[in-house]
């Protein structure tokens, strides 16, 4: 059993079956078993990716998680469904909350829009339920409020509860797994690739083979020295994984030691060195506003800009402010200090503003090259403009670039993710 402050801890992952077309199947009243149902956006080109199908293409078809809409069989009666972010947003919160009917906030942590840990260990004995009757209970309740299935995994620790979903909970009926650490040898080492297992990437298992170690056995059994020479301090965390220990206690959040803000956007064509510079000015708008929401001010900016075509490659640079701001001007000219050091002339396809060393910076020292009185007035101005776009939308107040052809500020207020809000 690994090491814990909480003694009573038993973890279950519970993730939802193909979220987004399961949500979709679930407001028409469909199978996701019988259905042939894609999310995917019918307005875009055939090489947009897919985001989700129903279990019905993945087993029948062969269709995997990740695949363009040409690369899709010719499935009679098969429905494209437009992604609706806000919807499975909806969804994804009011799943939440019927974890918080059964555990604590303290036992929950939500990993992502469709999986979420949670503690079960500490109310088994007051629901007087098994870990599988405790886990059918959540499915039960998911399936009938709200029509998706959930697959569940279940653990001593973190680890193991999130490889048992993905290796033996998310298989068949009843989506519930269990495993303990008697089963570290019989099915956790037995598991090929070992890039099937949650946290070891195709990178680690290269470094692995070049030291001779193909197997999670040879993984845990393996020299400890010569895996943290290569390693470093993850060296021990990858034994201690393969053995299937993980200390990770879900009641200690993990509090970021420097805030960052990031707004970026994969681009629809290529954009010109010139055209560019629009689109960097519009998303220093949109972060610069973020940034004010927190009160902080931001004291170094990042740009990355990402090549397309053959050219592949781009660049990813910062600089630090004299003086820590939150003034769109401000931002906006360090990214184009940035920008005209480092631009090739090579079609642009990604583009990403970061802000970094935020504080509030409460005390500062006046730049002697500003005008007091006229950074007031502007710092003003877009406080006002920042109440307009948070009370009656984030496209009533822009400027008249946004009008430009080149200009995707207005479509992406109007998506969540890069996708149809």
């Amino acid at each position: 059993m690994s090491k814990t402050s909480n003694p009573n801890a038993l973890y279950a992952v519970i993730d939802l079956k193909s979220f987004y077309a399961s949500c979709e199947c679930a407001t028409r009243g469909l199978d996701i078993f019988t259905t042939p149902l894609v999310v995917c956006d019918p307005e875009r080109t055939m090489s947009t990716i897919v985001m989700s199908v129903t279990p019905f293409l993945k087993e029948k078809y062969g269709v995997g998680n990740v695949c363009r809409r040409r690369d899709l069989p010719d499935v009679e009666g098969m429905i494209i469904a437009q992604p609706r972010m806000s919807y499975y947003i909806e969804m994804s919160s009011r799943v939440v909350s019927i974890f918080l009917d059964f555990v604590d906030e303290s036992d929950l942590h939500v990993y992502s829009i469709d999986e979420s840990f949670l503690n079960i260990g500490p109310y088994l004995k007051a629901a007087k339920q098994t870990p599988e009757e405790f886990c059918a209970s959540i499915q039960k309740r998911i399936k009938d409020e709200l029509g998706l299935v959930a697959t569940a995994g279940i653990g001593p620790n973190m680890f193991l509860a999130k490889v048992c979903l993905d290796n033996e909970g998310k298989k068949k009926p009843p989506y519930i797994g269990r495993w303990t650490m008697d089963d570290v040898q019989t099915k956790l080492w037995a598991i090929e690739p070992i890039t099937k297992v949650w946290g070891i990437s195709s990178g680690i298992e290269r470094r692995l083979k070049n030291l001779g170690i193909r197997s999670l056995k040879q993984l845990a059994c393996a020299n400890k020295k010569l895996i943290e020479k290569e390693f470093g301090v993850i060296g021990t965390q990858l034994i201690n994984l393969a053995n299937g220990i993980d200390e990770t206690n879900i009641r200690e959040k993990y509090v970021p030691k420097e805030q960052h803000l990031n707004q970026g956007q994969t681009l629809s064509r290529d954009y010109n060195k010139d055209e560019a510079k629009l689109l960097i000015r519009e998303m220093c708008d949109d972060i610069c506003l973020r940034l004010r929401l927190t009160g902080m001010k931001a004291g170094v900016v990042s740009l990355y800009v990402g090549y397309g075509g053959n050219s592949n490659g781009g660049f990813n640079k910062q600089t630090s402010l004299d003086i820590p701001t939150d003034d769109n001007d401000n931002i906006y000219d360090a990214c184009m200090r940035i920008y005209k050091e480092s631009i090739e002339n090579l079609p642009i396809r990604g583009l990403s503003v970061g802000l970094s060393k935020l504080g509030e910076y409460e005390f500062q020292q006046q730049s002697i090259f500003e005008d007091g009185e006229t950074n007031k007035e502007k710092r003003n101005l877009y406080k006002a403009i920042d109440e307009i776009q948070l009370t009656f939308g984030r496209n009533y107040c822009l400027r008249g670039t946004a009008l430009t052809k080149g200009s995707t500020i207005r479509e992406r207020h109007n998506q969540i993710g890069g996708h149809k809000a």
